[in-house]
């Protein structure tokens, strides 16, 4: 029976709180001088935040306490305060304790800009409010050269609120990515990227096409095969019948040309730093793009080979021809041989012969990409920042930053 009543009442104790909310100017030793202050007392802490914007501090505290010991905590966070110069607002209340860290079916919502503005902001929330969604927390995880925010969100279903988030990213300019919480948010993943306008910022069929004064014609083919309105092993063999007769000499010329797309390099650095795998997959040609790969240490890519005969190109692709469904069926490969499962990869795209990859990875990325690809994929990336990826996959920019500094 004083068993059972103990019960009872440790039971009411622990569900008695206080928030603590102190703001003032940043400095060195307030948050130990906080929780020096707190420390004689029988209470636990429940949950905490801290943020510093512009030099001033946000620190919150949850905490269990005995209401008996209300007024005592209080006089000293008012003296613990006054010595610190900064503002010290207390709540206390009879309430639930739930932790967020014992909530299931948590959401991150990334939103991803070069210029964040309130209504945007207004819109997100009341998208998530829509979808039944409360927001547990914010956080910005970057802001340069991009803005990434952060919202973790409890409550709503992720079909639901992919639906109105879409809407907000189409009216805003903006764009946003939802991933389920959780370990594997954060476990091993294969990152599968295309390189013609996306690892790259050229086409490397139009860079061989001008060498051939075939540029114009070429390019419209291209531009053609890209929004998906010709068959691309078709279109490809027609663009490489018009480079016959060109010196082998000009794929070196055109390796010279090529230059990463701003945030590729430390996109594939920072990826394999964590233990990621990276591979690479092109509607391209492995003559041009292998130096390349040496370079960035890829070693599992496929692209298209160029027929070469008597050194010269013989117009000629050889073997089967790297197309969409090639591209998908890479994906699955190579995550086979890395044994990740299929909804721990990642594919990164750009045109038409992009889409069955995005469709068969766990998350699809449109990356600057032709309205047909933002459509189909999970999520996009409008900014010219390739590592802008990192974001959408919840790694800070500090946590890049120590790889490129």
């Amino acid at each position: 029976m004083i068993r059972d009543n103990l019960g009872s009442i440790m039971s009411t104790i622990e569900q008695f709180t206080g928030l603590i909310l102190l703001s003032g100017v940043d400095k060195p030793g307030i948050t130990q001088e906080l929780f020096d202050t707190l420390a004689p007392f029988s209470i636990s802490i429940i949950d905490i935040e801290q943020v510093v914007i512009s030099n001033r501090l946000i620190l919150t505290v949850l905490i269990a306490l005995n209401p008996a010991h209300e007024k005592a905590i209080e006089d000293d966070l008012q003296a613990c305060a006054t010595r610190l110069d900064v503002d010290i607002a207390t709540l206390y209340a009879q309430t639930n304790t739930s932790s967020i860290s014992t909530k299931a079916g948590l959401l991150h919502v990334v939103v991803l800009t070069t210029k964040l503005l309130p209504e945007a902001v207004a819109n997100v929330a009341g998208a998530i409010a829509e979808a039944d969604g409360n927001i547990e927390g914010v956080t910005r995880t970057a802001s340069t050269p991009v803005t990434a925010i952060e919202f973790l969100v409890s409550g709503a279903k992720q079909e639901a609120l992919s639906a109105s988030l879409s809407v907000v990213a189409a009216t805003h300019g903006i764009d946003i990515a939802i991933q389920p919480s959780g370990n594997l948010r954060f476990g091993k993943k294969l990152i599968q990227l295309d390189v013609d306008s996306t690892l790259i910022e050229q086409e490397v069929i139009d860079l061989l096409a001008a060498k051939a004064g075939k540029g114009q014609l070429v390019q419209e083919i291209t531009e053609s095969a890209m929004r998906g309105e010709l068959d691309f092993e078709q279109s490809l063999r027609a663009r490489v019948l018009l480079l016959k007769g060109l010196p082998e000499s000009v794929i070196k010329e055109v390796q010279s040309e090529i230059t990463l797309t701003p945030g590729a390099k430390t996109l594939v650095q920072t990826l394999h730093r964590l233990g990621h795998v990276v591979t690479v997959v092109s509607g391209g040609f492995t003559d041009v793009i292998s130096p390349l790969m040496n370079e960035l240490q890829i070693t599992s890519f496929r692209a298209n080979k160029l027929g070469i005969h008597n050194g010269e190109l013989t117009g000629e692709v050889l073997g089967p021809i790297i197309d969409r469904a090639a591209k998908a069926q890479a994906l699955h490969e190579f995550a086979a041989e890395e044994s990740i499962s299929i909804s721990q990869t990642v594919a990164i795209g750009d045109g038409a012969n992009d889409l069955d990859m995005i469709a068969a990875a766990g998350l699809g990325i449109a990356f600057n990409a032709k309205p047909a690809v933002k459509a189909a994929a999970d999520s996009s990336v409008s900014a010219p920042y390739l590592d802008s990826v990192l974001y959408l996959l919840g790694i800070p920019r500090e946590a890049i930053d120590s790889e490129t500094n």
